[in-house]
């Protein structure tokens, strides 16, 4: 009976929207296929997961296939060790773009265009119960400083393929990654601080 009640409360709410706030209020759905297209870039990354552990797996016995594979990655020294775990960060890199993309389009699609309604789903990730602008902003700043320390490691494991300006401005883009960071997570906390208490119903 509760449950009836809220959602024939909702529907009059509804109802009652004069033309133009319900159109300014539907226009959110225009958010809708750029999800749909973050899903699809999502199974891209998957074929692209696919195709490099394809070409991990010949690396650990065909010599050829290791030597092809230094050449394209700039490793001057044919090393096993070496290329495998740079192929494995690749693979990670892409897992954690992975993950970004989901949060970006759960997390989004649930704070600016409609409710997903998991409540009480097994499957429900822990942070979209309590997910906002700002807390989703943090945790996209802080994946993005994942993959960003994912590349620079790259980048110092293959370094005799890459030159010191280049290596000095990704250290550089890194740090101002987790600046940015930090100053977002201590914006949103001063915002958390200083919002009124809500009043009760």
């Amino acid at each position: 009976m509760q449950n009836d009640s809220t959602h024939s409360e909702a529907a009059s709410a509804a109802r009652r929207l004069r033309p133009m706030p319900a159109l300014i209020f539907a226009s959110r759905w225009l958010q809708l296929p750029l999800y749909l297209g973050l899903i699809v870039a999502q199974g891209v990354y998957v074929v692209l997961f696919i195709q490099e552990l394809m070409h991990l797996v010949p690396v650990l016995w065909d010599p050829n296939a290791l030597t092809q594979t230094a050449q394209t990655m700039g490793v001057q020294v044919v090393n096993k060790e070496t290329v495998v775990m740079l192929m494995v960060l690749s693979l990670i890199d892409v897992v954690m773009i992975s993950n970004l993309l989901i949060m970006v389009i759960i997390g989004g699609y649930e704070t600016f265009v409609s409710r997903l309604d998991l409540e009480g789903h097994p499957d429900q990730p822990e942070w979209l119960s309590h997910v906002n602008a700002n807390i989703l902003k943090v945790k996209l700043a802080t994946a993005i400083i994942g993959i960003s320390s994912i590349h620079l490691l790259k980048t110092f494991i293959s370094a005799d393929a890459m030159t010191d300006k280049a290596m000095l401005w990704q250290t550089i883009i890194h740090v101002t990654f987790i600046v940015s960071a930090v100053c977002i997570a201590w914006i949103d906390r001063l915002l958390s601080h200083s919002a009124p208490p809500r009043a009760p119903h």
